[in-house]
């Protein structure tokens, strides 16, 4: 079937309804695959690349009912320039994502999102927000949760028709109400905002499940990323060094060796045309950075490398779980 692509909530909320209806009488309640009449969600920005893909693709496989969303979300970009200066490649996403198995592009305006104009009232990233990508890029965060609010809202099922042939497979909320079979996807590459959205969705009470999907990788190493295509060949070669720097430190982590974090950073700054911002040893759940980095004593636990640097007119973001 060809992807269906819709523009307002309500085409969103009546095309998923309509489908997972549908594929619920099909299925006739058979367990097996993708459940029957639960809907998975791949928020996206557009300009899709094989990472997105696995998202989509994860996203078929555990659920009868894909939808995509593709929204350039101008809160998230501070400089007017960023935000005009991002691609838009609509027709070659929506071929990727019906390749993918998604059965739905949500591709909504800004004013369809935003109908009063720029919002009064935001979600707020707090502390982790203004930390690593949110010192870079102030209010970046609180745009991406806001956004990430609505189309969660916008996709839920139950919404208009979107609630009809809904499975509970989930267990019962506390008025004995089955709480909706959904899920989100997102990349594990955007780890702090994969971080934020989990909190905002237990902090918040949405009745969404968040599925992290692992970083894909191109060939030579560097993680995919809609702006790779604006680094020259030779921006490029550089570039590799973030995804390098990062198996040094797996590696000495793998051993129990000490990180020896300064001596990654210097390997960075080796690379020409490459302009380190950080690169810190985190906390996998707070995102914090670890009062025992394992510097100059030998790595226990497990710990997150976080990267990011200017190379060229692009910033690359990249991390490599350690231990």
């Amino acid at each position: 079937m060809s992807i269906v692509r819709v523009e307002t909530i309500a085409e969103l909320q009546n095309a998923a309804g309509e489908l997972l209806l549908a594929r619920a009488k099909e299925s006739g309640g058979a367990g097996g695959g993708a459940q029957p009449g639960t809907l998975g969600l791949v928020p996206t920005m557009g300009a899709l690349h094989h990472g997105h893909a696995s998202l989509a693709r994860a996203a078929a496989a555990e659920n009868s009912v894909v939808v995509a969303s593709v929204f350039i979300n101008p809160l998230q970009f501070g400089d007017p320039a960023d935000l005009a200066r991002y691609p838009r490649t609509a027709e070659a996403d929506a071929l990727l994502l019906e390749e993918a198995g998604v059965d739905i592009m949500f591709a909504p305006t800004v004013a369809e999102m935003y109908p009063g104009g720029e919002p009064m009232v935001r979600i707020t990233a707090g502390r982790i927000g203004e930390l690593y990508e949110g010192a870079a890029r102030p209010g970046h965060f609180d745009g991406a949760l806001t956004v990430v609010a609505k189309l969660l809202h916008a996709a839920l099922p139950g919404s208009g028709l979107a609630g009809a042939g809904v499975h509970s497979a989930a267990p019962e909320g506390a008025a004995g109400r089955r709480r909706p079979a959904y899920r989100a996807y997102f990349g594990q590459k955007d780890a702090q905002q994969l971080t934020l959205v989990r909190a905002m969705v237990a902090d918040l009470n949405f009745p969404v499940e968040i599925v992290a999907v692992p970083i894909v990788r191109d060939e030579d190493g560097l993680a995919a990323s809609s702006r790779n295509r604006f680094l020259s060949p030779q921006e490029r070669s550089s570039a590799l060094v973030l995804p390098r720097a990062l198996q040094l430190l797996k590696a000495r982590a793998d051993a129990h060796e000490p990180l020896d974090i300064a001596s990654a950073e210097e390997l960075v700054r080796s690379a020409p045309g490459v302009d380190l911002d950080y690169l810190e040893v985190v906390d996998v759940e707070s995102l914090l950075v670890r009062a025992e980095n394992c510097q100059d004593t030998p790595f226990t636990g497990q710990a997150l490398a976080l990267i990011a640097a200017q190379v060229g007119p692009v910033r690359l973001i990249d991390n490599m779980l350690l231990g």
